[in-house]
């Protein structure tokens, strides 16, 4: 039932990073999602690297067919959530999920969307080029997620879900 449950929260996670797509911020090239940062931090916290992971490419993929977002969105979002779902998973701490999301998605995904910009979308970059949008982006997607969390927090929801070991 565990595995179930998972799987239902990653399909409504992307869901609503889809339905949510139309709120990003434009910058050039790169159409920042705070959303998808959200949304990774929460499913590093409740699912775990593998679920984190695939939320970011089933939205990053929903989102590049229907327009409402780019390619750059593959290694933003990806990258991110698998920096803050293995810093949750190794310090049980909120604020290592929070670091890991600006870490992964404002700095390490922000570098790896330079090749893509370069050779898949044809675009003159910098290698830092993305990096204050995504750091931006994280970071607001962060703020977003802590509010939640600390709902979470103080509901016991958050303690009753990692009791199931969900």
């Amino acid at each position: 039932m565990k595995n179930l449950e998972k799987i239902v929260l990653t399909g409504l996670f992307a869901a609503l990073g889809v339905v949510l797509s139309p709120f990003y911020i434009p910058t050039g090239l790169a159409k920042c999602f705070p959303i998808q940062s959200m949304l990774n931090v929460l499913a590093a916290v409740l699912l775990g690297p593998v679920y984190a992971v695939a939320i970011a490419f089933i939205t990053s993929l929903i989102r590049v067919i229907l327009g409402t977002g780019s390619f750059l969105a593959f290694p933003g979002s990806m990258i991110g959530a698998f920096v803050s779902a293995l810093l949750y998973k190794h310090f049980r701490k909120l604020w290592s999920a929070y670091i890991g999301e600006f870490l992964g998605t404002g700095v390490l995904g922000a570098i790896a969307a330079y090749p893509v910009a370069a050779f898949l979308l044809s675009a003159k970059a910098a290698i830092f080029t993305y990096m204050i949008p995504f750091m931006v982006s994280s970071f607001v997607g962060s703020a977003i997620s802590i509010l939640l969390l600390e709902i979470l927090v103080k509901t016991k929801i958050l303690d009753k879900m990692n009791a199931r070991n969900l």
